[in-house]
């Protein structure tokens, strides 16, 4: 692998890839320590360490991993990439929903694509603008902070400042990530959440030092053979994400032979993906955010009857476990609907000769895909389930920290593994195509095969 680093930096499109990517990293890693001006930071980041000890996470948790620390500490990036994951979903689902911008995305191809990224993008805005609102509102409310009084100058003043600055470091975010994406290596706004997660490693490690390396061995929490155990552990659990993260079902396609006046089309065989986990990490977000939200709103109001249900859905009691895999089980099944239409792929398939042996084109092929994907989500809804609630088991049977145990499991562990894998293959394919050795002494990625 240090040799195929290495050759990497010797082919010169790839290493301004990489340089180009590198270097927007440390522009959106930078942003993240320009505080929001106007606020009081210290009481605020100890404000959101008593919500997290008191209710076990709230939404703001999802929105401070994914914005790496920015919204705790609200800086100019406080709201990281999260409003254009939500206008990516949302028009996902519009697609799907109005009857035009699924015209748009089928028939006008690469022009309809376009539109819909152009959408996209005025919708994070839009978002972006609406949150940063009601972030203002919520700083200027001493009730939400136990009578202490976050902002210096409240007022309009203050508001359109917060909602023109955190509107602005969402839309300056979302076009750090498309660079990325075209001048450098991977997809822009997944490197940039994993920048975010890796940037609370460092914390992670200092903090699992201080509990394990104290002065006297009685002051221990954390004894060697507990090091030992979580780093066999953490490489068990790495492979197993590998491995499900790459796993897929091919699904053989013949195409029929057409002539078309003095060419030749079709005729060849091929295969279909079907991913084991072709949902991601999206029903693992979506869980949190629907569990987490009653904690969010007890935060807000005080409400005694909202506290009770947060206490409820804390991290460790068994509510929140059984709902948290259920929720996730059912995403993973929602989600895959939306993102595999078996009736378009049957239709694409018929229209250019293809079929599967041993069915008939049309409803049977849509029907047989509609079974496979059934069968196949869930062994990998059953896997997501599991990786999400693992760094409370962890947490809780070995007694550390959570910032610590969430490196074991969860949306953290799945978003890293696979943008490192994603990335790992777009090297390598830029390696291959001049002669150079991959990552991989013996071929090419499993997903390259």
């Amino acid at each position: 692998m240090l040799k195929a680093l290495a050759n990497s930096f010797k082919v010169p499109e790839l290493r301004r890839r990489l340089l180009v990517t590198l270097g927007l990293m440390a522009v959106y890693r930078a942003g993240d320590f320009i505080p929001l001006p106007g606020i009081d930071g210290q009481s605020l980041r100890a404000f959101f360490e008593r919500m997290s000890q008191q209710l076990g996470g709230t939404l703001f948790t999802v929105m401070d991993l994914f914005s790496g620390g920015g919204l705790s500490q609200m800086t100019i990036f406080a709201l990281g990439i999260m409003p254009a994951i939500s206008a990516s979903i949302i028009l996902q689902l519009l697609v799907v929903v109005i009857p035009r911008l699924e015209q748009m995305a089928k028939e006008e191809g690469e022009a309809g694509r376009r539109k819909i990224n152009q959408y996209s993008r005025y919708l994070t805005v839009g978002l972006g603008i609406l949150q940063g609102f009601f972030i203002s509102l919520w700083l200027e409310n001493p009730g939400s902070f136990e009578g202490v009084q976050m902002v210096q100058f409240p007022g309009w003043g203050f508001r359109l400042l917060t909602i023109v600055t955190l509107a602005s470091g969402t839309a300056f975010i979302m076009w750090l990530g498309e660079q990325i994406t075209a001048l450098g290596i991977g997809n822009g706004m997944s490197i940039l959440i994993t920048a975010g997660i890796l940037s609370r490693l460092p914390t992670a490690v200092h903090r699992l030092w201080l509990l394990a390396s104290p002065t006297s061995i009685a002051q221990r929490q954390i004894q060697p053979f507990t090091l030992i155990l979580m780093a066999v552990m953490l490489v068990a659990v790495v492979m197993a994400v590998v491995a499900i993260t790459q796993g897929q079902r091919r699904i053989p396609v013949q195409y029929t032979r057409r002539i078309v006046g003095r060419k030749v089309y079709g005729g060849q065989a091929t295969y279909i993906p079907i991913r084991v986990n072709h949902a991601g990490v999206m029903p693992i977000i979506f869980a949190q955010s629907i569990l987490m939200f009653p904690a969010t709103l007890a935060g807000f109001t005080g409400i005694k009857a909202l506290s009770q249900v947060a206490h409820w859905l804390t991290r460790g009691q068994w509510l929140y476990t059984v709902l948290y895999s259920g929720l996730i089980i059912f995403f993973a099944y929602f989600y895959t609907a939306i993102a595999f239409n078996p009736v378009d792929v049957s239709d694409n398939m018929k229209k250019f000769g293809g079929f599967i042996p041993g069915i008939r084109p049309g409803r049977p092929t849509a029907e047989f895909f509609d079974r496979l994907l059934t069968r196949i989500t869930l062994p990998g809804a059953i896997f997501l389930a599991f990786i999400a609630v693992l760094p409370d088991l962890i947490g809780r049977g070995l007694g550390i920290p959570y910032l610590v145990a969430s490196f074991f499991g969860g949306t953290s562990l799945l978003i890293v593994v696979g943008v490192l894998l994603e990335t790992m293959r777009q090297v390598e394919s830029f390696l291959l195509m001049r002669n150079y050795e991959g990552f991989l002494s013996h071929g090419r990625l499993r997903g390259r095969r």
